[in-house]
């Protein structure tokens, strides 16, 4: 099989898919909305014991409402599921949602990730300032987006450097088909091998697109567990992979299950009872599946999974460090000078 990243190597090359961040720097803390030209198929998969998550069990297979108008992403632990009223505000003014009788109601999942310990100022008063903030994000949404720290991958960290939000593509050359990830990295474990540079995700890295270094020579033995004391609930990745192969919504669900096999290979440990991980999967329907339907669902779920883990390794990659006291390094401070 040969693949090659998109033009954007953004989630963004999937046809019908767009991108909006909207973030306080004094809060360290942010939104990423993702947003849908038309509502798109969607599924779920929670792997993480911790997860905080809204909307979420009307992407069972077996539930209603067939599609969504968009995802939500947002720090903030709990308080950050206020970010989805917003965006549903901001798609609601655009006449967008499903339609009940005369009324239409946005169908906006969302999933949050503790970043309350980060150093911001989270004095937010008595209502926290996510609402906006995912207002805001679909005001932004377009084809371009920025990685790193920015979204709700500002105030993320992993268990050695700073997280950050990631995305990547990939498009499976014998079908056509365009598979897209993002990643939003706050893990209790880590995306680099013990405390050198070199990505666990480095084996699928496309065109140097977090340094280049390819793995790494030798795991020492501690690389294999988490160098720090772990905070129950402090740790989540929150993660989506988008497709414009026409999907049914049970097989978004396997996609996003298969999908999720890319978080165990870019971090380390994953999937933990103290992580929130979770994975959407989400078909835009442009591109038909020809008749041997099996056997391009199994390549689809394998690349969707190396793609996240490049997302995943980006986000880390591109972060920057929070300006507080104590905070984390960010990759390029720490091994810029190997890049390359």
């Amino acid at each position: 099989m040969q693949l090659s990243a998109g033009p954007r190597n953004l989630i963004t090359d999937v046809a019908g898919v767009s991108v909006g961040h909207a973030q306080d720097p004094i809060l360290a803390s942010g939104v990423t909305a993702i947003v849908f030209d038309a509502p798109a198929t969607a599924s779920v998969d929670v792997r993480g014991g911790g997860p905080g998550v809204r909307e979420t069990e009307l992407l069972a297979p077996e539930r209603t409402v067939s599609a969504i108008d968009a995802l939500c992403l947002s720090g903030g632990s709990a308080f950050g599921l206020d970010a989805a009223a917003g965006v549903m505000a901001a798609l609601a003014e655009q006449g967008r949602g499903f339609a009940v009788g005369p009324a239409r109601v946005p169908i906006v999942p969302a999933a949050i990730l503790f970043d309350l310990l980060n150093g911001g100022d989270k004095n937010w008063g008595r209502y926290p300032p996510y609402r906006e903030l995912g207002f805001d994000a679909v005001r932004s949404a377009g084809q371009d987006f920025a990685l790193g720290s920015v979204g709700a991958g500002l105030g993320a960290q992993t268990a050695t450097l700073k997280g950050g939000l990631g995305s990547a593509s990939a498009v499976m050359q014998t079908t056509g088909i365009t598979i897209g990830a993002l990643a939003a990295v706050n893990a209790l474990g880590s995306a680099t091998v013990g405390d050198g540079p070199h990505f666990w995700a480095a084996p699928f890295e496309l065109e140097d697109e977090f340094g280049g270094l390819g793995p790494a020579n030798r795991i020492p033995p501690d690389a294999w567990f988490a160098p720090q004391k772990p905070v129950p609930g402090a740790h989540t990745t929150l993660a989506l992979v988008a497709t414009d192969a026409s999907l049914t919504k049970a097989e978004a669900k396997a996609l996003a299950s298969v999908a999720n096999d890319g978080l165990a290979r870019a971090l380390l440990p994953c999937h933990t009872p103290l992580d929130g991980d979770i994975v959407f999967a989400v078909s835009t329907g442009q591109r038909q599946i020809g008749d041997d339907r099996t056997t391009t669902l199994a390549a689809l779920g394998h690349v969707a999974a190396l793609t996240l883990s490049r997302a995943v390794a980006r986000a880390v990659y591109e972060a920057e460090e929070l300006p507080f006291a104590g905070a984390l390094p960010s990759w390029k401070a720490k091994f810029g000078a190997r890049a390359g």
